[in-house]
């Protein structure tokens, strides 16, 4: 709009556009609108959208062995409207897997038993019984399907009956479901004796516990690995008694925990978890008065930092760090502090600056924190969550077999479903 244009204008047309120059644009910050409708300003050096040169895609793999193969071919020249044969030569240009699961539903066996008469002698002979007739009516795969949903997916014994008649057709009693729990736990029992064996010959231990509800009561999930075993034990106690019932009295060269007094002294030598020393630093440091914790962080910073490299390091080098750390250790350790939490970090981390660095001396073997144990503890905490606990001991106990025996499964890659049919089989 020129000059001219705007001599055009009357009185309240000029107001007007006064008005609406002063008015800024609608964006989220001068209006209700969301951020998304803001318009990106145009920079000159900014890179393209999309996927960046040689970057991988991530699309589906096709399926190794299809069940059915459905060929597309033209079937006439866009050009001359020739028609083509079906044999006529062709070139593949593409293939797409379309993925369905077909309707399940229960797949029935009806025995029938049947009694005969002896033309010679009139005697009746009866068919023996199968053995459904005196066991569960239901097969392993259903068994293993129940144990999978209850234990993995944390479904009630009501969900689950209501999965299995929505989902399958098929009417199953809460009753029927529990029954399946205790006959099935006998297998895997003799599957979690297995890893107890493994884990009572190994050279590192780790260890954790979290509560649990059982039985109305306060109880624990203890969880105890290996690099070949995980075994799971629920417990009322969380005393150091739970320690040694499962170890059998084999002292590993090292055992791995956090500054949990029942954890202490059950192996040669000890491994402390820098993580939770790491929580205690960070909680100094942020309510405390002094600097002493902002010291001990940058030492555990280092101390992390040696961990992930540890492998890179000759032995000397590796030996000449680990000092290094001590002797900063140690000033840290003497350090005067008017501060009452600087001061009870100091007290702990000075009662274990034994258990430290323990990693040194077997690098790649022993890990720095305990965080492997608190991954493995995490399903039995959604399990908590969602299930507020077990209503009997041989509930708890069924459950962590079955635990064991899958996680020390996995170690070696396993389908968890897999492993739990195979053991029912």
């Amino acid at each position: 709009m020129d000059r001219t244009d705007l001599q055009q204008l009357s009185k309240e047309q000029l107001i007007d556009l006064v008005l609406q120059l002063q008015r800024p644009d609608k964006n989220s910050r001068t209006s209700s609108k969301p951020p998304s409708t803001d318009k990106k300003e145009k920079r000159e050096n900014s890179r393209p959208g999309g996927a960046k040169l040689g970057h991988e895609p991530h699309n589906r793999r096709l399926a190794d062995d299809p069940d059915e193969f459905r060929d597309h071919m033209p079937s006439v020249c866009e050009r001359c409207g020739g028609g083509f044969s079906s044999d006529e030569p062709r070139e593949l240009i593409g293939e797409y897997d379309e993925i369905e699961i077909p309707p399940v539903k229960p797949y029935i066996v009806r025995h029938r038993r049947y009694a005969c008469r002896c033309g010679v002698c009139g005697l009746e002979a009866q068919a023996p019984a199968p053995a459904v007739a005196t066991t569960t009516p239901f097969g392993p795969r259903i068994h293993a399907l129940a144990i999978y949903l209850k234990g993995f997916q944390a479904l009630s014994y009501e969900r689950l009956r209501g999965l299995f008649r929505d989902a399958f057709g098929l009417a199953v009693s809460e009753g029927a479901l529990m029954n399946m729990f205790i006959r099935s736990h006998a297998r895997f029992k003799i599957e979690a004796e297995k890893a107890k064996a493994i884990l009572r010959g190994a050279r590192v231990v780790a260890s954790d516990e979290t509560g649990v509800r059982i039985e109305g009561t306060n109880s624990y999930h203890w969880v105890f690995h290996c690099t070949d075993a995980v075994v799971h034990q629920p417990d009322y106690s969380r005393a150091a008694r739970v320690v040694d019932d499962v170890m059998g009295g084999h002292v590993p060269q090292v055992w791995i925990s956090d500054r949990y007094s029942a954890q202490q002294n059950h192996g040669e030598r000890h491994q402390t978890c820098l993580a939770h020393l790491a929580r205690d630093v960070a909680f100094a440091f942020e309510h405390g008065s002094d600097d002493l914790p902002f010291r001990f962080k940058l030492w555990l910073a280092k101390a992390f930092d040696l961990a992930r490299t540890i492998a890179d390091f000759a032995a000397s080098t590796l030996a000449r760090k680990k000092r290094e750390l001590e002797k900063r250790l140690q000033t840290l350790l003497a350090a005067p502090t008017g501060c009452d939490l600087a001061r009870d970090l100091q007290a702990k981390i000075g009662r274990a600056r034994d258990q430290l660095l323990t990693f040194c001396d077997y690098p790649g073997e022993v890990d720095v924190t305990n965080n492997t144990s608190e991954r493995k503890l995490r399903p039995c905490v959604i399990q908590r969550k969602v299930t507020n606990g077990y209503r009997a001991m041989w509930a708890a106990e069924a459950e962590a077999d079955v635990r064991t025996t899958i996680d020390t499964a996995r170690l070696d890659g396993a389908n968890p479903f897999a492993v739990i049919l195979n053991t029912l089989a």
